[in-house]
């Protein structure tokens, strides 16, 4: 597996070795040794799947501590257009973002640590979703910011006007009214 670094540190793209021949294609989704060797030591306990159209866009969500989580995400069928955005107070690259495609073709994935709200367009006429978290859901800690708010400077690669949206999304807080609860010296891997 290849690691690539983003331009905010813990955000990585990993590529993994690709087998192709006649028949198509192999290649190891996730091995936990080389994962906490290569990224960093991390327990996923559930895996979560996602189906969408094209225009679908779902986010940016985090689960508050204690129930934050890590996710390694990826694309299963289609493409879709995968945003982390670092919302930990006094970091150097709070509000920022990094923005990845990731695709059934290119088979990359992106770890997004703890700290972070996450996002997705869907580009492709549909696209099954897979990510790995490293806490368990729990409804009472769920937060969001709109994946709207164009003061992130996110491009979706999908006009706003024709992104389908759950209602629960709709409500999310624009990032300048938003409080996080996450400070950049916070132990949150404990």
């Amino acid at each position: 597996m290849r690691v690539i670094e983003t331009e905010i540190e813990g955000v990585v793209i990993i590529e993994p070795r690709v087998f192709d021949d006649a028949r198509g294609y192999f290649f190891e989704s996730y091995s936990k040794r080389e994962f906490d060797a290569n990224v960093r030591p991390v327990d996923f306990v559930q895996d979560n799947e996602s189906c969408s159209v094209r225009g679908v866009m779902r986010g940016l969500h985090f689960q508050k501590p204690p129930f934050a989580q890590s996710k390694l995400v990826r694309c299963v069928s289609g493409a879709v257009l995968d945003v982390a955005v670092d919302i930990r107070r006094g970091s150097p690259t709070y509000g920022r973002h990094v923005a990845v495609e990731l695709s059934a073709e290119n088979h990359r994935q992106l770890f997004i640590p703890r700290g972070f709200a996450h996002g997705f367009a869907v580009l492709s006429d549909k696209a099954t979703f897979l990510y790995k978290c490293d806490n368990f859901y729990a409804p009472q800690a769920e937060g969001g910011i709109s994946i709207l708010d164009t003061s992130l400077g996110i491009d979706w690669r999908i006009d706003p006007k024709d992104a389908i949206l759950s209602e629960k999304d709709t409500r999310h807080p624009m990032f300048a009214d938003f409080d996080s609860p996450f400070y950049l010296n916070d132990n949150l891997y404990k």
